[in-house]
């Protein structure tokens, strides 16, 4: 009786997770972001789930950029053609002088090369600087799949909505038409491998309605989402704030420096979260100096690589579901290391 008691506990007790590395834009730290050369070597290193920041273009289809301001990601101001389509616009409260991906068609954006957004920090992804295209969602869907055979282990696809009430604002709603695509490729569940992001609110509420893929709502330490919904992040971080969320998203993307401050203490957001049924997957972990706590820096270099396994380690010693990495290569190695110390 007593073994019998025991197999039924141990069938019944829930297996943890291990937690996900998600690719941020791609292996990111090695490739121009946003590129399917960044997106297939995420893949080739472990991630468990690729990035891409989603915007329309003029005829309404989905391309991963960083921005819809596409001045500082492709070689658009070496296009004599296109000189004309050169605009100010404000976007969610900020002044942008530059290129839109709602001014182009695919065709004509599939002209343009991506660059390296940040060659000061990065400038071995410069020698990649006018290889690759813009990417649509579907070739981004299409190679996670296809990957997800070639190495028998299933890799997801976890897109952000970029500016919604902005787009939506010009009559193009991102909701239903990712919806649609995402729905058409197969996953329509909340066990599909895809998580949907959005650092705004009614997005999200939007989304629920429509879906039952996993939602994630973002959050920055400072600030509040630009459509309003919410005076603050900070008001949605408190018990009260995180059982809103759970009406209506799985789980939370926060900055990192909330769940493990600049100190190397950890806060209790993880807690917080867990408590109201909530996910965690924390943003952003980069290897250059430029980005990491003071502790973790090697040398005096802002560009230089300090303790990245280090920064991520301690993460996941604060009970997070997954994290966020532009080198996916070092967010696997650091994630099965931390498995192997049984903790």
């Amino acid at each position: 009786m007593l073994i019998l008691t025991i197999l039924a506990l141990a069938v019944a007790a829930p297996v943890a997770e291990r937690p996900i590395v998600i690719a941020h834009r791609g292996a990111s730290g090695e490739r121009p972001e946003h590129t399917l050369a960044s997106y297939e070597r995420a893949t080739e290193v472990g991630a468990d789930f690729i990035e891409p920041d989603l915007v329309l273009t003029k005829d309404d289809v989905f391309v991963a950029r960083h921005e819809n301001d596409i001045t500082d990601t492709t070689d658009v101001a070496a296009h004599p053609e296109f000189a004309s389509r050169r605009t100010v616009k404000t976007i969610d409260g900020e002044r942008h002088d530059g290129w839109f991906t709602e001014d182009f068609t695919l065709a004509e954006l599939k002209t343009l090369r991506a660059k390296e957004r940040l060659p000061q920090l990065r400038p071995q992804n410069t020698a990649y600087d006018g290889k690759f295209e813009v990417p649509t969602l579907a070739e981004i869907i299409d190679l996670a799949k296809r990957r997800s055979k070639e190495t028998g282990r299933t890799i997801g696809i976890y897109p952000e909505t970029k500016h919604p009430t902005f787009f939506a604002s010009i009559g193009k709603p991102m909701e239903r038409r990712l919806v649609d695509q995402l729905h058409a490729a197969g996953w329509d569940s909340a066990k599909a491998p895809v998580f949907i992001q959005s650092f705004e609110v009614n997005n999200l509420k939007a989304l629920r309605k429509m879906t039952r893929l996993r939602l994630i709502q973002l959050m920055s330490a400072e600030g509040g989402p630009a459509d309003d919904a919410q005076p603050s992040y900070a008001a949605m971080r408190t018990p009260a704030g995180m059982k809103a969320i759970a009406a209506y998203a799985d789980g939370i993307g926060p900055e990192k420096t909330l769940v493990v401050g600049n100190d190397g203490k950890a806060t209790t957001l993880v807690a917080d979260a867990h408590r109201a049924g909530l996910k965690v997957h924390p943003w952003t972990m980069r290897a250059e100096n430029a980005f990491l706590p003071p502790a973790d820096r090697v040398g005096t270099d802002p560009a230089a690589h300090g303790r990245l396994r280090a920064e991520i380690a301690r993460q996941l010693a604060a009970g997070v579901d997954g994290f966020f990495t532009d080198f996916p290569y070092d967010g696997v190695a650091a994630r099965d290391a931390y498995a192997g110390t049984g903790k």
